[in-house]
């Protein structure tokens, strides 16, 4: 085992790879869409920009933007690899939580409310008290953590 293992923060990036997943989520989502759109792009024609300006001739612009947007595509796959990779090493472990452990969590990291807001949320769903959110919120955490690196 890395020593380095042992340093990691592993609550904290549990926390990180929680607030990654809508992300993830979206990129696999709609990544089809991005490479259609950038390859559309790719084989229409530009027409002249009329800014009153002259212009100047390039006659490598086409092949400029045709490598521009192959880089693009590129770029946009590597971001769908990444995020699907994410999702088989994410997904398991948060799946593997049970359905109260996944709402707390959503609330406190996945949700765009307040902290205060969370609690709330969820004193009021499962009947607790705010110290008793705060400790159901760790106990959560720390079992999303083991999941996700071991101990």
């Amino acid at each position: 085992m890395l020593i380095a293992w042992q340093y990691l923060d592993k609550k904290a990036a549990a926390v990180e790879a929680l607030k990654d997943y809508n992300s993830m989520q979206y990129i696999i989502e709609h990544s089809d869409e991005d490479i259609y759109e950038v390859e559309t792009r790719m084989t229409s024609p530009h027409s002249a920009k009329i800014t009153g300006v002259p212009g100047k001739h390039n006659p490598k612009s086409g092949e400029e933007r045709l490598a521009a947007c192959l880089d693009e595509i590129d770029v946009l796959k590597e971001r769908y690899r990444r995020a699907l990779e994410y999702m088989e090493w994410f997904k398991p472990a948060w799946e593997a939580l049970s359905e109260e452990e996944q709402f707390i969590l959503t609330e406190f990291f996945v949700n765009d409310v307040s902290k205060t807001e969370a609690v709330a949320n969820i004193g009021e769903k499962l009947f607790l008290e705010r110290a008793q959110v705060y400790r159901r919120k760790d106990k959560a955490l720390n079992h999303l953590a083991l999941l996700l690196y071991g101990k």
